[in-house]
């Protein structure tokens, strides 16, 4: 388990690289929250490990992510929020074909227990230069 919450991203990374997706899951609290980019929301450890088990067989299988920028903000002793700028490269289609890369911001609150931390909630989202929010134009969501 991570030591500090510093290592929490460079743990998901190493989990999401090594595609293991179990791994990626023992971050989370057993009753944890992960909100996804397109807003699906696991309620446990065994959601995120599936929904990420799935992904990182297909989609994401040839990608890799790297986490650019780390931010800890400690809420006390034993509870931080740590926001991570993430680069995703080698995602493909439901063709199979490379897309671009993309740059997200993940915000993970985690927890210090006896064995380390633990994330009790992540939410993961987009970046999309030059753009202000999202809306739904006949049916399609654009940024707009």
């Amino acid at each position: 388990m991570p030591e500090t919450p510093e290592d929490i991203p460079h743990f998901f990374a190493k989990a999401w690289m090594a595609r293991d997706a179990k791994a990626l899951a023992r971050l989370f609290a057993k009753d944890a929250d992960f909100v996804n980019v397109v807003g699906l929301w696991w309620h446990n450890r065994a959601d995120i490990e599936r929904a990420h088990d799935y992904g990182l067989k297909t989609f994401f299988q040839e990608s890799e992510i790297l986490p650019r920028r780390i931010k800890v903000r400690r809420v006390g002793e034993n509870i931080a929020i740590i926001h991570t700028r993430w680069k995703l490269t080698g995602q493909i289609d439901k063709q199979g074909e490379k897309l671009g890369v993309r740059f997200a911001i993940m915000v993970f609150v985690a927890e210090r227990t006896t064995d380390g931390w633990h994330v009790l909630a992540a939410h993961n989202t987009d970046v999309v230069p030059g753009k202000e929010t999202n809306a739904n134009k006949d049916g399609t969501m654009i940024s707009i």
